[in-house]
């Protein structure tokens, strides 16, 4: 008999890998997914064919606060109190605090993306952007977060996660242990066409994903003369909360008077175009928990530059599929180096397709979380 399954996770409104993952796990179960915040036009469009359920209740007084702070007391507040009604075997919680739902209810498996970064590893890199007023905010509600979760998590029957990188973090932080099921990349939507001279990076605009780092390698590359024909391109999700608004503003500034181009919520097509016409993919995202990008830039037949952190050291083969690197310094340098060695830049491109297609696929991925339901399911 086919497992029940529901899905809950506290928003849908933006296209990013983990709402890629929950849409892939959503069709195959056919499965309802219970979200608080559902935005069909910011999501993956395929969402229109799947069973989603707007839940939630405001809390009196809540948008008083900062933006970010009104929309976590919202999500906890809502998971920890939510007992559904509907019949299931299992309950598939993502992002934090979505899986608070196994405090009224039993049966869950939390698929951890990672735990809350602005409460454990990004703490303080988070707290330095932030007035005095809202750092004294933002610490009483990482307390109270960390004194809620601790409790909750040690109710879960079940965690599996995306990597070893975010496997480390759930027992650090959480003194639990968690299966690695990586998420599979439909490597098949995505193609090879031309080096059209700029080198993409593709990330939501967010301080986490460290565009910055790029913006500095390559004002390095481009202090070669004969490499000044060369373009950056800055993709990706741009959202309407003030932080990242603000960060966008700085990447402008820092950028003006340099060929970099900003394109942002873009449609799937684009991005594949994107990725398709690029010279190589980059990607600087601090200590990323899995991390798409690099995956999507191999399966385009790109080589990949990458920070030596986080999921990219499980995913690129380093000097095969792409570079691992530990500065923007060192970054430049391998932009220069695929620049000077087209034949070189061109096979390394074909190892990374050939990484992806045979280490990357969905149907891995679901022969892997099929036992961990049977584990909750059975229990």
């Amino acid at each position: 008999m086919a497992t029940k399954l529901l899905i809950v996770q506290p928003y849908l409104n933006i296209k990013g890998g983990v709402e890629r993952v929950i849409l892939e796990i959503a069709r195959h179960y056919d499965a309802p997914v219970y979200t608080l915040e559902y935005n069909k036009n910011g999501t993956f469009p395929e969402y229109k064919n799947v069973d989603v359920k707007i839940i939630g209740k405001d809390i009196p007084l809540s948008d008083m606060l900062p933006y970010r702070a009104s929309q976590g007391l919202r999500y906890g507040y809502n998971f920890y109190n939510l007992e559904l009604k509907e019949d299931y075997d299992v309950i598939n919680a993502h992002i934090s605090p979505s899986e608070w739902i196994r405090h009224k209810n039993a049966k869950v498996l939390w698929y951890c993306h990672t735990p809350p970064r602005e409460v454990y590893d990004l703490y303080k890199t988070r707290m330095q952007t932030r007035s005095y007023k809202e750092r004294f905010l933002y610490a009483t509600m990482a307390k109270a977060y960390k004194i809620i979760a601790g409790k909750v998590v040690r109710q879960i029957e079940d965690i599996a996660t995306n990597s070893n990188t975010t496997k480390t973090r759930i027992k650090k932080y959480f003194n639990r242990d968690a299966t690695v099921i990586n998420p599979g990349i439909d490597y098949n939507k995505f193609y090879n066409e031309s080096d059209s001279k700029y080198f993409l990076y593709n990330s939501r605009i967010v301080v986490n994903k460290r565009q910055e780092y790029v913006i500095t390698a390559f004002k390095k590359f481009l202090s070669t003369r004969k490499n000044r024909d060369y373009k950056l391109v800055l993709a990706g999700m741009l959202s309407k909360d003030p932080e990242h608004i603000a960060y966008y503003e700085k990447l402008k500034k820092m950028s003006k008077g340099y060929p970099v181009t900003f394109i942002t919520n873009m449609s799937d097509n684009t991005l594949r175009s994107l990725y398709a016409n690029s010279t190589a993919t980059l990607f600087a995202a601090i200590n990323e928990d899995f991390g798409y990008v690099p995956l999507e830039g191999m399966a385009s037949s790109k080589p990949v530059i990458a920070v030596n952190e986080g999921g990219p050291t499980e995913t690129i083969m380093n000097e095969k599929t792409g570079f691992l690197i530990n500065s923007p310094e060192e970054m430049a340098d391998k932009m220069k180096y695929l620049v000077e060695h087209k034949n070189f830049s061109e096979s390394m491109g074909k190892e990374g397709r050939k990484h992806v297609s045979k280490n990357y696929s969905w149907e891995e991925f679901f022969r892997k979380f099929d036992a961990e339901l049977k584990k909750v399911k059975t229990g």
